[in-house]
């Protein structure tokens, strides 16, 4: 008989999943833990392992399709009788919570007025009452007040009557309080030899993201040019020390410490808006996000306490975070919560970036590419390691003068690292 694999609760807040992509088909036996299903949530993508060992008789939800929390979501024959088992606890941070079983879940769905409200279980009303009560998950709704929409007010276009997250963008963005008609999706027509590719996953994540940065914070964009010969010698001289210690030393770390030092004093580059009580909230943590290029797309890791990290700690940390994304075993926690970022694409960096905010942070700063250049110094032109580095701001928190200032402290920190050593916790 089949056992039945509710999706299980996989983080503090995760409601629901996205089918990513199918390790199995329906009629192929696996052996327990081996890999099931890719799922993507708001905040990261797992692999979920065979919680046994069978034959895969049923799937339940197609690749794309997002399952909630509880829900069954495979089934599988393993000798036994029929069973359905709540998910497992997650493992890890502890943060998780007991998601609803499936026997209570298909209770909720039975009665139209049902709404589970504890975290990690699924949120089911009756559609047909007054659309103040509506179909969305907690996410949708917490977006829904910081843009200051009400909700009931949206047109649902998604499954069964849910309101969407691109739902409360498009109503805010119309501008009215009326019945919205459904937004019309750009079709490309074929023009030949093509290839089609799902939008979905994190590359859709990615997508939203983005969208919901540019469409909501103010930028702008301030650029500066860093004489970077000094710090260059520097890190010459101690590669040899960083060697025996086990660290591939980069520039990176002396630039995630200037940073830091650098946002203690313009603190409100180190925050984010709360707009569901207008507040900017001031963060006294440096948690800073390394966005990086992994294997399949950009993927922003999270040094935490920066401040608190040596040079050899920093290089360390990073490369052990960039390893976890290009294996793709990094964790939730390890991919959220960052507080301000930095964009690199190291040798690849170019001489110039607008990079976007990532949201709702107020700044991120784009690393290019250092390369001898002539510069002049002292009426004589001479060969000097240069850099730039730009920052993007959102205008609604900071002020351009914030973003200047905040960048002419980080280049006179990176072109005298004797200061920048001084100022170091």
């Amino acid at each position: 008989m089949a056992f039945q694999f509710q999706l299980p609760d996989i983080g503090e807040g995760v409601v629901e999943g996205e089918i990513v992509s199918w390790k199995v088909k329906v009629g192929d036996k696996v052996k327990l833990d081996q890999p099931l299903v890719e799922i993507m949530t708001d905040k990261a993508t797992v692999e979920i392992p065979s919680p046994r060992a069978g034959t895969v008789s049923k799937i339940n939800f197609k690749e794309g399709e997002t399952c909630p929390v509880g829900q069954v979501l495979v089934e599988i024959d393993d000798g036994g009788a029929t069973a359905s088992a709540p998910p497992p606890a997650p493992s890890g941070n502890g943060h998780g919570h007991k998601p609803a079983p499936a026997s209570v879940a298909a209770a909720a769905a039975a009665t139209p007025a049902a709404t589970a409200t504890s975290r990690g279980s699924i949120e089911v009303v009756d559609v047909s009452q007054s659309r103040e009560r509506v179909l969305a998950t907690p996410a949708t709704r917490r977006l829904a007040r910081q843009m200051g929409v009400e909700i009931g007010r949206v047109t649902p276009t998604g499954k069964h009557g849910r309101v969407t997250t691109e739902d409360v963008k498009r109503h805010q963005s119309l501008g009215t309080t009326q019945q919205l008609p459904k937004g019309q999706p750009i079709a490309i027509a074929k023009g030949g030899d093509e290839e089609r590719i799902p939008l979905r996953g994190i590359r859709r994540k990615i997508a939203e993201q983005m969208s919901r940065s540019v469409h909501t914070a103010a930028h702008f964009t301030y650029v500066e040019e860093v004489d970077m010969t000094e710090l260059v010698a520097v890190r010459e001289r101690a590669k040899s020390r960083a060697s025996e210690r086990g660290v591939k030393l980069n520039y990176l770390p002396f630039i995630i410490k200037a940073c830091v030092s650098g946002l203690k004093k313009w603190p409100q580059l180190n925050a984010s808006l709360d707009e569901t009580t207008q507040e900017i909230v001031q963060k006294r943590y440096y948690h800073i996000g390394i966005a990086a290029q992994g294997p399949h797309c950009l993927a922003v890791s999270v040094v935490r306490e920066a401040d608190k990290r040596s040079i050899f700690d920093l290089s360390k940390e990073i490369d052990r975070l960039g390893e976890a994304v290009r294996t793709g075993t990094a964790t939730r926690d390890e991919l959220t919560g960052s507080t301000f970022t930095i964009s690199s694409l190291g040798k690849l960096g170019g001489v110039l970036a607008t990079p976007i905010i990532n949201f709702p942070e107020v700044a991120i700063v784009g690393v290019h590419k250092i390369e001898e250049r002539p510069a002049v110094r002292n009426g004589q032109i001479v060969a000097r390691h240069l850099m730039n580095l730009s920052i993007s701001v959102d205008h609604r928190i900071a002020d351009g003068w914030d973003g200047a200032m905040f960048l002419q402290d980080v280049k006179s920190l990176l072109e005298d690292p004797t200061t920048m050593f001084m100022e170091m916790v």
